[in-house]
This record gives structure tokens, C-alpha cells and sequence, in this order.
């Protein structure tokens, strides 16, 4: 999908399916994410996990790229570096609102990254987003309120989780804008931003609970749903998102990830057992339209 050389000359011009189908992908593991979270966090504080499921990722990703990391140019590995600490504020955030709120809300709340995203992206290139762009955010997120309950129904994790979503927005857009042309491959990419993030964690938890936090009295579940947040939702779905941003746009990136919720609403109730009420029904219809309108938007404008 990805060529190591970086280069998006003539790749946003080539169809976009293949990446676009990815990115859906994508979504579906991260829907996913979201109950299992809520299970581990049963067993293991929000720094610990972030770190376990980190360290391991990047282990595997380095180990990948162990040849590329050693002649990369010191330029591109500062970029990632600092792409992995706007994750690092994103996992932190997005998983001490999962353990504040429910897998279903925090699964929802997210995909107002739809509405940051293009936003944002347009806005840095001092240009206004098609209309259809924007009422399709809108719509959505009408329709992640709908499925919350209302503003007023919010709580302190559902807020961690908006946070999140700003977040996860400008970590599309920065890796557009810091990543395109340069030589770093999205194998190289993801362990440098994966060990960022390992490297955040274990400072935070140093600095809050002490280096002995890491010693978790956890049975097999847990280090199963490690492996699975690590191989699945960070190491597959990490690597999907560096390669498709730098062969589509950010905006159909972030619409496309605004599908995330409609799985991890869907997940949370098949795997946890939460509620589903006709006013979520009817706000999962607005996120599916609204989504869609921005991707049809953005597709007739790219």
C-alpha cells in the first residue's frame, strides 16, 4: 500500500479504495477497542495498560524496521517523535474517559473527530470546507448526542473523550503535514511513535505512582486483551492510518474513522451487555448519513 520513499506525488490521484477500505477496517478493530479496554482496565490503572499495550507494539514495529531506524535521518525521526506525544495525550485522555464512562459513550463521543477534522484541515490551508462537509459533521454529531443522552447527560470521562477527539484530529492533519515526502515509512513511523508513547507513560507513572505500578496482578484476559489492543488496534491499525493519510486526504481519513462509533456501540452491547435505546438507534442513523455526506462531499472536491 505504502512505498517507503514516502513520495504522495501521484498516489492522491490514483483511486483511493484500497486505502479507504483499510481505514474502514480500521475502524471496526478500534470499535472494538473500546470494550475490551473497559474489561482491562478492570485489572490494570490507565497508565499501566497504555504502557504494556505501547512497549509491545513498539518492539514488534522497531524489530520491523530495526534496518530503516538505524540510517534514518534525525529531521524525520524528531517528526514522529512528536506525533507520538499527540498520541500519547490521545491514548491518555481516550482511556481514562473509557474508565470513567461507558464503552458505548466513549465509542461515540469519538467520532466527533469527524467534525474536527476537516475543520481543522481546512482551516490551516486558509480555505472554507464544502457545505456538505460541514452539515455532514454536523449531522453526526447530532447524532453522537443522540446516542449519549444529551449534553447534559455528560460526565467528567465523556469530556476525557471529547478531549480525545480534538486530539485525534490534530494528530491526522500533523501527519499530513509533517510526514508527506519524507523518507520515514509508516513501519518506521509507528514504532517511533509507539516507543514515544511507551516512553510518556512510563515517565507519567514514574512520577505519580513509582516504577513498581508496572507490577500488575492480572490473569490470562488481560494480557489476551494486550496482545489484542497491541497487535490489532495498534500495530495493524496504526501502520493502516500512516499510509492511507499520505495517499488520501485528511478529511476522508477522519470521516471515515467517524464510522468507529457505529461498531463500538454495536460491540459494547454485544460484548458487555449495554444498553440500546430507539434515540441511539436513530443517532447511529445520523452518524452513518452524516459520514457519508462528507465523504461523498470530499470525494467530489479531491
Amino acid at each position: 500500500m505504502f512505498h517507503p520513499s514516502g513520495a504522495v506525488t501521484r498516489s492522491i490521484s490514483r483511486s483511493t479504495l484500497p486505502a479507504d477500505a483499510a481505514v474502514l477496517g480500521v475502524a471496526v478493530v478500534w470499535g472494538a477497542s473500546y470494550p475490551v479496554t473497559k474489561g482491562a482496565l478492570a485489572s490494570a490503572p490507565v497508565l499501566v495498560l497504555i504502557f504494556y499495550r505501547f512497549v509491545v507494539t513498539a518492539c514488534l514495529m522497531a524489530l520491523a524496521a530495526r534496518r530503516e531506524l538505524a540510517i534514518a535521518p534525525r529531521d524525520d525521526v524528531l517528526r514522529g517523535g512528536a506525533l507520538g506525544t499527540i498520541l500519547a495525550a490521545i491514548f491518555i485522555a481516550e482511556v481514562a474517559g473509557v474508565a470513567r464512562t461507558s464503552a458505548t459513550n466513549a465509542a461515540l463521543i469519538i467520532s466527533l473527530c469527524t467534525l474536527f477534522t476537516p475543520v481543522l484541515d481546512h482551516g490551516l490551508s486558509r480555505r472554507l470546507p464544502p457545505p456538505i462537509v460541514v452539515a455532514g459533521a454536523f449531522m453526526a454529531s447530532i447524532g453522537v448526542s443522540l446516542l449519549v443522552g444529551g449534553v447534559t447527560a455528560w460526565t467528567i470521562g465523556d469530556g476525557l473523550i471529547l478531549l480525545a477527539a480534538a486530539l485525534r484530529a490534530i494528530m491526522v492533519v500533523s501527519t499530513k503535514r509533517l510526514m508527506s515526502g519524507r523518507s520515514l515509512s509508516s513501519v518506521a513511523l509507528t514504532a517511533v511513535q509507539a516507543g514515544t508513547v511507551g516512553a510518556v507513560a512510563l515517565v507519567a507513572l514514574a512520577v505519580t505512582q513509582g516504577v513498581g505500578g508496572l507490577a500488575v496482578r492480572a490473569d490470562a484476559s488481560f494480557w489476551g486483551s494486550v496482545a489484542f489492543l497491541s497487535l490489532f488496534c495498534t500495530v495493524a491499525a496504526f501502520y493502516v492510518q500512516n499510509a492511507a493519510v499520505r495517499r488520501t486526504s485528511p478529511t476522508r481519513v477522519g470521516f471515515l474513522m467517524g464510522t468507529e462509533p457505529l461498531f463500538g456501540f454495536a460491540l459494547a452491547h454485544l460484548l458487555l451487555s449495554e444498553p440500546v435505546t430507539g434515540s441511539a438507534v436513530l443517532g447511529a442513523g445520523l452518524v452513518v448519513i452524516g459520514t457519508f455526506a462528507g465523504l461523498l462531499a470530499d470525494r467530489r472536491t479531491s
